[in-house]
């Protein structure tokens, strides 16, 4: 599905990495021809006036892929988790993964690091990269075996390749679905001390600085572990740091009514690690705001708590979360969409998230002050396993290309 004809996109706001400017958009051949440059003859003209005209959001580390949840939300490319079935850990596998959203989506397969991502023997990771892969993942769970770690990273470090890593000791976390703690106590849930995301922290850093890797950490939530990744930015180490909307936007207080929509990997956090992960991304030390999309049927979430499947439905509600750190004054917009689409872009290394010339013309048109509410029954995804059900959002996207195609919203 290639572009027909130039598209000019006028009277909206542009979020580039310099600032939110006004200007007029062009599109051509699927790329971005050029930006504050005057209509030409052929042009078909979109007016944007009074809307944020932002990159398609790039979404690193789902586990389905859901095409019309995406496009709900913005996001026109997004990096598939192994833990598939059977896990991507096959180069035929991540081949097939790579060419399963065209003709109107992306979808950036990553590598499962073991077979069958039982953490003990490395997967044929080169083969997997010439099939499409765009990084390597531990999948849902750590490596526990520092060894097995180690040469991983030595590995993708020779093929210059990020390693994506769940920072969560096994060891210490076990059967958990909170972090131990007040709340945990109150309402008799097994539990794991928040120390078990430091250590998984702590270690994946070394190790990653002694073979001159590049590692990136899915979901970083606690203070200790965001003082961690601190630090090693700040010694040159190359490491990255993630988080989803559900870790800055709600508590272990959510855990109070029992409801499994809440039941996240890794657990909620108390407040005091909630307000760590805001600051960490005020100040940079979290680099990407990730959606965490896992839709989970009755069948999975209608249990006991502690039985239930971890995981939530974020596609939609990814870019109305973000915004929210827009309107309390913790980010601008510009640094806003460097969290959701340039810098997961400049991780998976594809040339797409940003607003400059000859990129990915993935655009899509957003009123941010749009009011809508969060409804479970009504979402676009296989499932509406969402935390943040019934409440109000305001950001929506208006219009959205691939590629300069128009979608369908």
């Amino acid at each position: 599905m290639k572009q027909q004809a130039p598209i000019a996109i006028t009277g909206g706001r542009l979020v580039t990495p310099a600032g939110v400017v006004e200007s007029t958009l062009r599109l051509a051949e699927g790329r971005i021809a050029s930006v504050g440059a005057s209509l030409e003859d052929g042009d078909e003209v979109v007016d944007a006036r009074g809307q944020l005209v932002a990159p398609g959001l790039v979404d690193l580390g789902v586990f389905a892929i859901d095409k019309p949840a995406f496009h709900f939300g913005g996001i026109t490319r997004a990096a598939l988790m192994p833990d598939q079935s059977p896990p991507l850990d096959f180069p035929s596998r991540v081949r097939f993964a790579a060419q399963s959203g065209k003709p109107d989506f992306w979808v950036h397969p990553l590598a499962g690091a073991t077979v069958g991502l039982a953490g003990s023997q490395l997967a044929e990771i080169a083969l997997m990269r010439d099939g499409g892969a765009r990084a390597i993942a531990t999948g849902r769970s750590w490596i526990a075996d520092s060894g097995v770690m180690l040469r991983l990273l030595q590995y993708a470090a020779m093929l210059d390749m990020v390693v994506v890593s769940h920072a969560e000791d096994g060891g210490l976390a076990g059967k958990a679905v909170a972090t131990a703690g007040e709340m945990a106590t109150r309402l008799g849930l097994p539990s794991a001390p928040a120390e078990a995301e430091a250590l998984a922290v702590a270690r994946d850093i070394d190790l990653a600085e002694l073979a001159g890797a590049r590692l990136h950490l899915r979901q970083v939530t606690t203070a200790r572990a965001l003082e961690l990744v601190r630090q090693a930015k700040a010694r040159g180490v190359a490491v990255t740091a993630g988080v989803t909307p559900a870790h800055f936007m709600l508590s272990d207080l959510a855990l109070a009514e029992f409801r499994t929509f809440a039941r996240m990997s890794p657990p909620l956090r108390p407040e005091e690690d909630r307000q760590a992960v805001i600051a960490a991304i005020g100040d940079g030390t979290i680099d990407v705001v990730s959606s965490g999309h896992d839709p989970r049927g009755p069948e999975d979430k209608r249990l006991p708590f502690a039985d239930a499947a971890p995981g939530m439905a974020g596609a939609e509600t990814l870019l109305a979360m973000v915004l929210t750190l827009v309107r309390d004054g913790v980010i601008d917009m510009e640094r806003a969409f460097a969290l959701v689409a340039a810098n997961p872009a400049a991780i998976l290394g594809v040339d797409a998230g940003v607003i400059r010339e000859g990129a990915e013309a993935d655009i899509a048109v957003v009123d941010p002050e749009r009011p809508w509410v969060v409804d479970s029954r009504k979402m676009e995804a296989q499932a509406g396993n969402t935390p943040f059900d019934r409440q109000p959002a305001q950001g929506r996207v208006t219009a959205l290309w691939k590629g300069g195609v128009a979608i369908a919203l």
